[in-house]
């Protein structure tokens, strides 16, 4: 039974499409390694299916290089020139950013400061406070948070019986010094109790039983 003709057009199913074109693609890669071995030719195929997925066939004699290479000589063409003068001029580009970056260093080293105006050496000025001011603030933060975690330690380590309120949002905490000593309270607050909308305060346990007065020791 005779084969039907295949009519030529894109085929819309994506699975099917991707069926065929593998198949055609080995078949054509086949053809090329034949036309390479009986012919002794040098055959370079280069395909991107419609995934962007990148497919080569060159010959086992010759490297795609130095096909393009043959093939610029034969027809006269530069494939690299255009190519080649746009990495030239990024490269120009990138210089010059790179210069422009260590003159700015040396300048704020003190170095290269002839070339400045005085309206350059006032915006100099205020650009290197301003860093100086964020290194300031970041190196605070720093130590401050490296003594709070230090005090943490130190007074879990010296005094097991003093420890951190687990759920801070039920409790609200004012300094004082009860027994003449330097203590933080902290004081349990009834539910739903807001102590911006109202004047009345917590009352305070100090006797046996569940108490919602909890002290600390108040770090030096």
């Amino acid at each position: 039974m005779a084969r039907g003709k295949i009519q030529i057009k894109k085929i819309e199913n994506q699975t099917n499409r991707q069926v065929t074109y593998s198949k055609r693609r080995n078949g054509l890669f086949k053809k090329a390694h034949e036309l390479t071995v009986l012919c002794d030719a040098k055959v370079s195929i280069l395909m991107v299916s419609s995934t962007q997925k990148l497919h080569e066939y060159i010959s086992p004699t010759i490297t795609t290089k130095q096909l393009f290479d043959q093939y610029q000589t034969a027809v006269a063409v530069d494939l690299w020139n255009s190519h080649y003068e746009k990495m030239q001029e990024h490269l120009k580009k990138l210089k010059e950013v790179n210069r422009n970056l260590r003159r700015e260093i040396r300048q704020r080293m003190g170095e290269s400061l002839n070339d400045l105006g005085y309206g350059e050496m006032v915006h100099l000025i205020e650009d290197m406070d301003n860093s100086l001011r964020l290194i300031r603030d970041r190196k605070y933060k720093v130590i401050g948070g490296q003594i709070e975690t230090s005090k943490k330690k130190d007074a879990r380590q010296e005094d097991p019986q003093y420890g951190l309120v687990e759920n801070e949002g039920d409790y609200t905490s004012v300094l004082g010094f009860p027994n003449g000593g330097p203590r933080i309270i902290a004081l349990r607050l009834p539910p739903n109790h807001h102590p911006h909308h109202h004047h009345h305060h917590p009352t305070l346990h100090s006797g046996g039983g569940a108490s919602d007065l909890t002290t600390f020791a108040l770090l030096e």
